[in-house]
């Protein structure tokens, strides 16, 4: 029995020998595939990083882009605000002499003499009057020579 008994164990440890064996190979399959993946993960992760510097460089050129942009608009707005105020104040002046040009050329219209038969002339609207006034004192500078 001690014979039977011999062999029965070592059909048990080489049993158990090939479980191991099998066991060992499939651990060494799945390594392997471990190891692939690994190598497209550090691939992965050195495109990664490359992408992150070059998005690094762009955002550094948009912020530099963007000062410039800043520092020439607020310049640009300046101006335009300087422009605005002489304009307001060319605006202001060509009232002016709107005004007084009005005035000159009410007081040298020639009084006319009142027609009861005549129907009341429609009443013109203070601008179209300035506006007519001017024109007629331009013609009559024109005519003599004074105005381009």
């Amino acid at each position: 029995m001690s014979h039977g008994l011999g062999i029965a164990i070592e059909s048990l440890v080489a049993v158990l020998l090939t479980v191991t064996i099998g066991y060992c190979w499939l651990l060494n399959k799945r390594l392997q595939r471990l190891k692939a993946d690994e190598h497209s993960l550090k691939a992965t992760i050195a495109e990664l990083i490359t992408a992150t510097e070059i998005a690094e460089r762009a955002i550094g050129g948009l912020k530099h882009t963007v000062r410039d942009v800043n520092e020439n608009l607020g310049t640009q707005l300046a101006e335009a605000t300087q422009m605005s105020i002489q304009l307001r104040n060319a605006l202001a002046e060509g009232d002016n002499v709107v005004r007084r040009l009005s005035k000159i050329a009410l007081a040298a219209r020639p009084a006319e003499p009142a027609a009861p038969a005549a129907p009341p002339a429609p009443k013109v609207s203070t601008a179209r009057a300035v506006a007519a006034a001017a024109e007629a004192f331009t013609e009559r500078r024109r005519a003599s020579g004074l105005a381009a």
